[in-house]
């Protein structure tokens, strides 16, 4: 029976309501471009059809196809939060990519652009894809949520962020962290410090510096009060991770208000080094400070008894190097978390690299002095030279090398405090039961320890972390405490 008008009119409305919502769904969800919807409808001898065209506006994650082939050439770009001559974090992800574009130059061009805040980071993403860049590294803490919105935009492109936590089906986190190097030099800043008063001049209070904070009281208490010096670090954020003149400010400050005798800095100049070879060089004034990121021993040869060095080669390297073997893709990076420590050569504890390419791990100057402090190892007894105690702790820590499967993955991280487990050696009727260390007999951050909260809601609630319990990667990575020794002179509470 022909249908009457008004039954038409009521099926054309109901059609409109069916490919709206279709239009609302595919146009949240499909990748950018044009797409068709038409629904139909037929009812006695009527047929109505309703044809719309969404364009997409979000992107979803993208369907692996059955083979990923990696591209002929990978054309690789890196985005940096600081000038490539800071001589700090920036200058030292710009060496890792000089290397991997040398070693890998017959399928390998890469550019890279510096000096990008947070606000020009989408349009500088734009620009390198419109370019022809497949694979975007990210160097900065804050550019984390505008690389996860990258990542959905550009389902084809690899994304990786360094120092983020999030990430997404073609974005990949990675990270070389400094704080067991910190704590190394921690246990020299206590052996060398007269007043007890140790500075430390920060970027942010992220909680990749905080631990670095931390870890460096940890190591300086761990000798100063051995003999017999009140161990109190003192810390001013300046608000930048490249700001030569706020610095030096902070220095000058720490120095002059506080009687500090130690400097450690996270801001990506040699400026602090600087300051204190002229306070020697000028005054005869011993300030020593450790060089971070970069070899400062040739900014400061009288005041540099050691540093942080790190090598993002080894990452960068092997990033690459799995993309082009097809391992890597832009449909399985959700899980892929590089957190490198000492046991993976991503890091280290030095002053300087010679020519050869081996480390000057302790300012020769200093050698003889700390050779003649003598302490003792807290976990056997023993006394020794703090000179033998760092290199003890040195190699007690990178030794570990069970970590380095471990420290590759998200799902993997959490097994990286565990300090060993017992397997048998022998057979069911003759078993032989024996210790296999994964993450080796020390780390820093092991109870009894103490603090206080410097989150903005929670600034000063007590912290207890309880004797024999080994902070994890997760404890880690979102630290935002203090230790009671340590006072936050600027940018809290």
């Amino acid at each position: 029976m022909p249908l009457n008008q008004s039954t038409l009119v009521a099926i054309f409305i109901v059609l409109l309501i069916i490919v709206g919502g279709l239009a609302y769904y595919f146009g949240t969800l499909a990748a950018p471009g044009a797409k068709t919807i038409t629904a139909t409808v037929t009812a006695g001898q009527a047929t109505v059809t309703v044809t719309t065209t969404v364009t997409g506006t979000g992107a979803p994650a993208a369907t692996a196809p059955a083979v990923w082939k990696p591209p002929e050439k990978i054309r690789a770009a890196w985005v940096y939060v600081g000038p490539v001559g800071d001589f700090g974090w920036s200058y030292m992800h710009d060496i890792g990519r000089r290397v991997a574009q040398e070693l890998f130059k017959d399928w390998l061009e890469t550019t890279y652009v510096e000096s990008v805040s947070e606000a020009q980071l989408s349009e500088v993403i734009d620009n390198l894809v419109s370019q022809g860049y497949n694979v975007i590294f990210t160097t900065s803490f804050e550019f984390m949520d505008k690389t996860i919105e990258a990542g959905k935009k550009y389902s084809d492109v690899i994304f990786w962020h360094c120092s983020g936590y999030k990430r997404y089906i073609n974005v990949g986190t990675y990270f070389a962290d400094l704080y067991q190097v910190y704590y190394l030099n921690g246990l020299i800043a206590g052996a060398l410090t007269k007043t007890g008063k140790i500075g430390y001049v920060a970027a942010f209070t992220i909680p990749e510096v905080v631990r670095h904070i931390n870890a460096f009281a940890i190591g300086a208490k761990e000798v100063g009060e051995q003999l017999g010096k009140d161990i109190k670090v003192y810390v001013i954020q300046i608000g930048a991770w490249y700001a030569p003149d706020k610095a030096r400010e902070a220095a000058e400050t720490l120095v002059t208000q506080y009687d500090v005798d130690v400097l450690a800095f996270t801001e990506d100049s040699t400026a602090i080094i600087e300051y204190a070879q002229e306070l020697y060089t000028t005054e005869g004034k011993e300030v020593y400070v450790f060089s971070h990121y970069s070899p400062g021993l040739a900014y400061g040869p009288d005041v540099v008894p050691s540093g942080q060095l790190v090598r993002w080669e080894v990452i960068y390297v092997d990033i690459l190097a799995k993309i082009k073997a097809g391992i890597y893709t832009p449909y399985n990076l959700e899980n892929v978390d590089y957190w490198y420590l000492l046991n993976t050569g991503a890091v280290e504890l030095g002053a300087d690299i010679r020519d050869d390419g081996s480390v000057v791990m302790i300012n020769p100057k200093f050698e003889d002095k700390l050779k003649n402090i003598m302490v003792k190892d807290k976990l056997t007894g023993e006394t020794l030279s703090v000179y033998d105690l760092v290199m003890r702790r040195y190699e007690q820590m990178k030794s570990a090398f069970m970590l380095t499967p471990l420290q590759l993955t998200a799902v993997t991280h959490k097994y990286e405090n565990i300090e060993k487990i017992t397997i048998n050696y022998g057979t069911e009727d003759h078993p032989i039961n024996k210790d296999y260390y994964i993450a080796g007999p020390f780390d820093p951050f092991i109870g009894p320890l103490s603090g206080y909260s410097i989150e903005p809601d929670k600034y000063g609630q007590k912290v207890t972390i309880p004797a024999g319990t080994r902070l994890g990667h997760s404890d880690l990575w979102s630290m935002q405490w203090f230790l009671d020794y340590v006072e936050f002179l600027s940018g809290g509470g």
